[in-house]
């Protein structure tokens, strides 16, 4: 079992920035790679960045693609880096860990954390 643990949301305006932290522990040898996924309110949870391999190779949303940046230190840490936060995006932001190299889909995903409220105020 992995068991991953989400770290840094907050309250922020409108153009500010937040960093949220993921950490794993537990059995993470065989992990391929991460990813992040956020859910508003009354709406499914969707894709935001992932990162897989040990090159490393990122993929984000259209939606956030040059504003956030997903980055990992080792094998146990991940960090979303958001900049320019808009109201839309407001959620509660999930960390999740596969063993597929299939990166965009919640299905592909085995474990994941309790989640992280940004809230971006206008």
């Amino acid at each position: 079992q992995v068991q991953l643990v989400e770290s840094g949301g907050g309250l922020v305006q409108a153009g500010g920035s937040l960093r949220l932290s993921c950490t794993a522990s537990g059995r993470t040898f065989g992990i391929y790679g991460m990813g992040w996924f956020r859910q508003a309110p009354e709406k499914e949870r969707e894709f935001v960045a992932a990162i897989s391999g040990s090159a490393g190779s990122t993929y984000y949303a259209d939606s956030v693609k040059g504003r956030f940046t997903i980055s990992r230190d080792n094998a146990r840490n991940t960090y979303l880096q958001m900049n320019s936060l808009k109201p839309e995006d407001t959620a509660v932001y999930y960390c999740a860990a596969r063993h597929v190299s299939t990166w965009y889909a919640k299905g592909a995903y085995d474990y994941w954390g309790q989640g992280t409220q940004v809230t971006v105020s206008s």
